[in-house]
């Protein structure tokens, strides 16, 4: 019996944890979540109701995105995502934490300024001038991680070294989102090394192939 992983294409925590699990050669079984629809069997076993969630086949269940790829890895790591050119694995998974905690809040609320109204400013007019002031801000504010992603960049071609490792595949999906919501604007306002490095790795066949549509057969 295989584990069983749901996720949803599109997701870059779920992008993330396939990417570790296909690099790793680990098989699962797939599920694609409609996340209007949540299935009964991801919700009994990861109440919190998002993507991804991996059950083993003793029962255990992981359903952070991150625990996930670290369990694919531990079983095999044949790129040494684990072991970085330059630096620790501490310092790849310090990074990582730093991107959900300094970058995703803003990414989310540029992206989707209409979800968190309550947090606009009425001094900024009308409700049309709010929500582009507010999303305007947090563009802003994404600025100063991308700026650290940036000045390691300057230093080598990878976040940590020579080669892509951990780090590199845990970020990249979410500097992905922010670059598809307004090439243009993220291409102003990234150095060419940024722009270099989520290129190359996004242009990776493996990313090809895990972002591949489902089929429809594999949906629940």
């Amino acid at each position: 019996m295989r584990p069983m992983l749901y996720t949803f294409r599109r997701c870059p925590y779920a992008m993330r944890a396939r990417w570790a699990i296909q690099v790793a050669g680990v098989a699962v079984e797939k599920r694609e979540v409609a996340l209007r629809d949540k299935p009964a069997a991801m919700l009994a076993a990861s109440p919190k109701g998002t993507v991804p969630v991996l059950v083993l086949p003793g029962g255990q269940v992981i359903d952070q995105s991150l625990d996930i790829m670290l369990w694919a890895l531990a079983q095999r790591d044949p790129e040494q995502w684990l072991v970085p050119s330059s630096g620790t694995l501490a310092d790849m998974l310090a990074l990582i934490e730093a991107c959900e905690r300094e970058f995703k809040p803003h990414l989310d609320r540029y992206k989707y300024p209409s979800r968190y109204r309550s947090e606009w400013d009425a001094k900024a007019g009308t409700p049309a001038g709010q929500e582009h002031a507010f999303a305007d801000g947090h563009f802003m504010a994404t600025q100063q991680f991308l700026a650290r992603l940036a000045q390691r960049l300057a230093a080598g071609p990878s976040l940590a070294g020579k080669t892509p490792a951990l780090a590199d595949f845990a970020i990249v999906p979410f500097v992905r989102q922010m670059a598809r919501h307004d090439r243009a604007r993220f291409e102003q306002a990234a150095t060419p090394d940024l722009l270099r490095w989520m290129d190359s790795l996004l242009a990776r066949a493996d990313f090809e192939s895990l972002m591949q549509k489902p089929d429809p057969a594999m949906r629940e």
